[in-house]
Parts: structure tokens; sequence; C-alpha cells
């Protein structure tokens, strides 16, 4: 059959185009790059079907995406504006498809999610490219799907598997799809080709299958039990129950109530501050890896570690389970021996969790040659050193390595603060030097801060977060400082959670308050299983830097000075019985914060959750607002993509600095001035954020 049109496409909008194939419309959706239905694709499908329906020539209508996929949904970049609800809405679109006598086929490639598949939903019959997606991912933006996805899903596929998709936002292929009953035929050429004589011969049907028509049995789902299921702490939470509350609604409802109790649950998640937090957080990631300043990347072929430690071991499955081949490298066999089997105990454990067979085991196992030669890490073309803590031996390092790997090979420090500028300085390749912090577990943490020197090159920045994505990370480019953006923010936010506990709080308390706002951790608990004595051989190395006016609380170095490490040691703020990882409670800890209290001359007193929330964010927004102003971080929301993903911030509140934006910057500069006012020089405002309050700005 031929593909050419018969008629002369036309441009219904500047978004949809219109042709006729013999005596089917074809209704193509052009709205680069995902085909989002925003105002004006759900104008453009709207006036094409009305087209079709009044056209005597035409038997059928296939409705299609033009580009790489059907459909990615509704266009998120108009929520909360006029045009997102501007007629005709999807349900309009859908209706007059339902009401429409000639039969109205959904051609998916690619992708069809959330409105994209709730249109196809509304078609009356959905073919599908073999390899397509088909998902209702609303969830995942703290949303639940506002096209009626959760009123016809489960009318054509049943209500136990619709809940699951619907909750949980994961895709089904289109083979998955055709069993479950979502898509009626598999296309495995041309898509066109197959949709064509397909809507040709529903034509001669007399008449067309209505998902919202269909009879519902709901027999034997146990709502209540879902719900119990959901992990409360999951960034979006609220928005998974409000979700399996609308599939609900669909069991007890006729059609068109079900419909507006789905759009009322949406407009009431839309306008909320989690959505709005995790939306912020999509785009963010999206934006993370875009680096100004050109650079071409590279390929990188063989990765080697040197170092196979907890970290080296952690970063060498990292590209293992990307395809890379990796050279793990150690100076002695023991090391080498532990390192080895301390990666197939991890991956072992993840088989056992049924995530990984036997034979993805060995073959990621085999893509990691251990050597005890160094100059087996000649062959790489990037190098990452994980070796300890410290300047004198991360140079010792680049020196050597400096003098075995090949030319054009990118040398990378693993390091979580020290100065890149200094390990490069040891190298005659300052340009090939770059930093890659990686966050523990780094086989499982998404987060990559790709540390930029004064002399990193431009290609080596862009292949590395290349890279990067490659092996699933999140990368943000930051800047050479103490700490770059992560950990220079945490030396802030644990400063003022020793204060507190000098001023009266518990450990317990402190971090009881932080967990419940939604951190993954409280900041004490936190330091106890990162190792204290990492943090207190920083604090002594930037002893002699620290201003002589400035207060600052022993309470952390008295506990180390005990020989109290964290969990390592089974004690640091809390005790911890032998194997176990539990934080209980210590007299011990009690009565150094006494004794440091008295002798910095402070009355304790009862400390409020509210003021332990309230100074923690407070100082990671302020040295946030600093780093920005610095330009250490490209962007503001590069500091919330980092404290998401590597510092366990709630998703659900898109970062520290979106969350300033949430309480209102001038508000957020008004709390700081009045813990200046009351705490001292600390708290002096970045002039960043004075200068956007000045400016009447609302954002970053």
């Amino acid at each position: 059959m031929s593909l050419t049109a018969t008629s002369p496409s036309r441009d219904l909008s500047n978004t949809v185009r219109y042709a006729l194939h013999g005596r089917v419309a074809v209704i193509f959706l052009d709205n680069p790059p995902v085909n989002g239905l925003g105002d004006t694709v759900r104008r453009g499908i709207h006036e094409g079907l009305a087209l079709a329906q009044s056209d005597a020539a035409v038997d059928a209508i296939v409705i299609a995406g033009a580009g790489k996929a059907f459909c990615g949904g509704a266009d998120i970049r108009q929520f909360n504006t006029p045009a997102a609800t501007a007629k005709p809405m999807l349900r309009d679109v859908i209706a007059a498809i339902e009401a429409s006598g000639k039969p109205v086929v959904a051609a998916i490639h690619g992708f069809a999610l959330g409105g994209g598949l709730e249109l196809a939903l509304g078609c009356h019959y959905r073919v599908a490219q073999a390899g397509s997606r088909l998902a209702l991912p609303e969830v995942n933006l703290g949303l639940v799907p506002g096209g009626g996805g959760t009123q016809r899903l489960p009318r054509l596929i049943g209500v136990m598997p619709a809940l699951d998709m619907i909750h949980t936002g994961k895709p089904l292929d289109a083979g998955a799809a055709l069993a479950a009953g979502l898509v009626d035929a598999i296309a495995e050429g041309d898509l066109l080709a197959f949709a064509l004589p397909y809507a040709l011969e529903r034509a001669a049907q007399g008449s067309h299958p209505v998902a919202s028509r269909r009879a519902l049995n709901a027999d034997g789902v146990d709502f209540a039990a879902t719900r119990a299921r959901l992990n409360p702490k999951a960034r979006n939470a609220i928005a998974q129950r409000a979700a399996i509350d609308c599939v609900e609604a669909a069991t007890r409802l006729p059609i068109e109530p079900g419909l507006d109790e789905e759009r009322r649950l949406f407009d009431a998640l839309v306008e909320g501050d989690a959505s709005k937090a995790l939306r912020h957080l999509f785009f963010a990631e999206k934006e993370a890896p875009r680096v100004s300043g050109g650079g071409r990347a590279g390929q990188i072929g063989r990765v080697g570690i040197l170092g196979a430690g907890t970290m080296g071991g952690g970063i060498a499955m990292a590209f293992a389970n990307a395809g890379y081949p990796v050279t793990l490298y150690e100076r002695d066999q023991a090391a080498l021996d532990r390192g080895v089997a301390l990666i197939r105990k991890n991956y072992e454990i993840t088989a056992a969790k049924g995530k990984l067979d036997a034979a993805g085991v060995e073959a990621r196992m085999a893509r990691i040659a251990p050597s005890l030669d160094v100059q087996d890490l000649g062959q790489a073309d990037l190098v990452i050193e994980a070796v300890f803590e410290d300047m004198a031996v991360k140079q010792a390092v680049f020196r050597q390595l400096d003098a075995v790997c090949k030319a054009g090979a990118i040398l990378a420090t693993n390091t979580s603060r020290l100065n890149i500028d200094e390990i490069a300085a040891c190298t005659v390749r300052p340009e090939a030097v770059i930093g890659l912090h990686f966050f523990s577990p780094a086989n499982v943490m998404k987060l990559l801060e790709v540390v930029r020197g004064a002399g990193t090159g431009a290609d080596v920045i862009a292949t590395c977060m290349a890279v990067a994505q490659k092996i699933g990370k999140i990368p943000v480019l930051v800047g050479v400082c103490e700490g770059f953006v992560g950990n220079r923010m945490l030396t802030g936010y644990w400063r003022e959670a020793g204060f507190l506990l000098e001023e009266g709080a518990s450990p317990q308390q402190i971090d009881g308050a932080l967990t419940r706002f939604g951190m993954a951790m409280g900041p004490l608990a936190m330091a106890d299983l990162a190792g204290m004595d990492i943090n207190w051989a920083t604090r002594k190395r930037l002893a002699p830097t620290r201003p002589a006016h400035l207060r600052y609380s022993k309470v952390a170095d008295r506990i180390c000075e005990l020989g109290r490490f964290g969990q390592k040691t089974q004690a640091g703020y809390y005790r911890y019985e032998p194997g176990s990882r539990q934080p209980l409670p210590d007299p011990v800890v009690d009565g150094i914060i006494e004794d440091c209290a008295r002798e910095a001359g402070i009355v304790r007193r009862p400390v409020s959750d509210e003021e332990i929330v309230e100074r923690c964010m407070l100082a990671l927004v302020n040295e946030g607002a600093l780093i920005i102003e610095e330009g250490i971080a490209q962007r503001a929301s590069d500091v919330d993509v980092v404290y998401v993903h590597g510092y366990g911030f709630p998703g659900a509140r898109g970062g520290p600095m979106f969350h300033a934006q949430t309480l209102g910057l001038a508000a957020t500069l008004e709390k700081i001035r009045a813990l200046r006012h009351e705490h001292g020089e600390h708290w002096k405002p970045a002039p960043l954020l004075e200068r956007l309050v000045e400016q009447g700005a609302t954002a970053f």
C-alpha cells in the first residue's frame, strides 16, 4: 500500500498536521521533542477529528506521532499556566473520539506516556510498533493521570493490573501491552503501513469499542492492602495514595463522576508543594548534565580503578554494570582479594533479591580484571584513584599515574573535598585531571560531582559528563573549593546541629526532627554512619584557618578524642550493640554535651523541633546561595540535585534552594537576618540572597 498522502498535508495548528491517505485521515502530532499535549496540540487534534467527521471521503482516522514517539503526555512546562486549562481539554478531545462513528486508531511508536497513553485509551483501537513503551508515570511527578487514565485503564485491562501500573508508574512494552489487552495489535515493520489497512478493516464494522463504556469488575481487589504496602517516606507517597483513590473511584462511580473525581485530585496535587518540587527536580535532573563552554565528548574504552577498597570496588561495579571493561589495581594481594570478594558478595546479594541472575553476576565479574601491576593501568582511557583522603597520598598516586598512563588518558580523583588543582600540579597534564566524586555506595548512589580544576580541558569535562550518564549517574559539574558543593554545605548543617546540642537538644531529638521533616537520616546518625574520624581530620587540617571570634562547638571533637568514630567503633554520637546499626542514646555523650555547654558559658534550654529544622535548613540555603554566587555550581537547581541525590534531602521538597523558594526568598532572608542578630556572624546572609530579595525576585 502506498504511504504517499493522497492530499497535501495541512497544518491544523503549529503542532498538528492532517493528511489523507486514501480513505483514511491521518492526524500527526508534531510538537518536538516528545509531542507534548499542549494547548495547540489539543486544539489541532480536535479540529482534525471534526474535519474527518465532516468529510464523506474519509472512512477511518489514525492519530500518529511525528519524530521519535507517539506522545510523551501533557506539556508540563504549561502546568500552573492558563495554557494548561485552555479549551479543548484532553477530556473534550477524547469525548469527540468516543462520539465518532468512524473508527479512530492510535498508532503508537517509541512511547505513549501519561496524557499520550490517555489519548490512546480514548481511541477505539490501539496498534503499537514492536518495542514501544506505554505508561502512566504521573506519580513520579507527584501527580495522578488527569485525562481519564485512572478510569479507562481499569475498564480495559482489569482493576488490579491497572492499579499496579498507575500507582507505580511502571511501563509495559508493546508485547506485554498486547498480552494485557492494552493494545489490539503489534506492527513489526512500518507502523503507518500497518495502521492504514487496519483502520480501513475496522471501518467495515458497525460499531467500535469505547473503553469508558466497558463493565468493570473489582472482585478480590483490596485497596486498603495496596495503600498499606506503600512506603510512607517515598518522595511521591501523596500521589501514590491519590492514584489508588482514583482507581477505587472507578470501581464505585459511573464514568463521568469518576472523571470528575480524578480531575479534582489532579488539580489539588498540581497546586501542591510536593508536585511542584518533583516537577522542579524532573527539569533539574535533565538540566544538570548540560555544560556551558563547548567541549566534545571522547570515547572511553577501558576504565582503570586504583584502590580496591569499599569505594574503589563500588566504582568498579558501576562501570562493569554498564558494560565497561575495568582494570582494578591494588598494591598487595590480600587487599586485592578482599576487594574482589566484596564485589562478588555485593553482586550475589543483588542476585538473591532476584534483580540479577547467575549469568549476569559472572558477566559483570568477568569485566573486572584484578591486577597487582600498576603498568596495567596504562591501557585505560580513564583512570580513577580511590585511595585514602590525604593530599600527600593523592599527589604521590598522581605522579605515578602520570608516568604510567597513556597520552590522552583522563586522570580522575575520587576526593570528596581536597583541592584538585594541587593534585593536578603534580602532573605534566593538568588539562587531563578532573575530580569524579562518587557517593557511597558508588554502585548504588545516583549522584556524581564532576569537579572542574582550573586547568581541566573542556573535552575532558564533556567526556566525563557523558560517561557518567552512560553508567546511570546524574552528573553535576562543580568547581574547586573546600568540600565542593555537597560537603561544603554539610559543614554549616553539622555546625548548627552541634550548636543545638549545646543549647539543649539531644542527638535523638535533632535526628528525629530532621527525619520527620523528610531527611533520609538525621545529621548525627549520618555522621556515625560515614565515620566521624574523617571529618575530625578535616577540622584539624582547617583549624589554623578558623576565625577565632566565631563560635565553635567542641562536642564532635571530644567524642572523637575518646576513639568514638561512629558505627565502625560501635560508638559515636550514639552507641551500637555488636552487629547492629540501631543508634542507642548514650549517657556518655550527654555528659560531653553538658561539659562543652558549661565551658562555653551556654545556659541550656528547651529547643523546639521547629527551631532545629529551621536552623539546619537555612544553614544549607545560605551556603548554597554563596556557592551559586561564587560559580562553584552552574545553577541553583544543580545544588538541589546534589542534595536530593547525594545527601538524602526529601525529593518532595525539591532540594534546599527550591525549599527556600517555597518559603519565599524574602521570608528566608528575614529568618537568616534574625538568626544573625541572635547567634552572630555565622549567619551573615549571602549577598546573592540579599540582592534577589532587593530586586523582588521569587526564584534563584
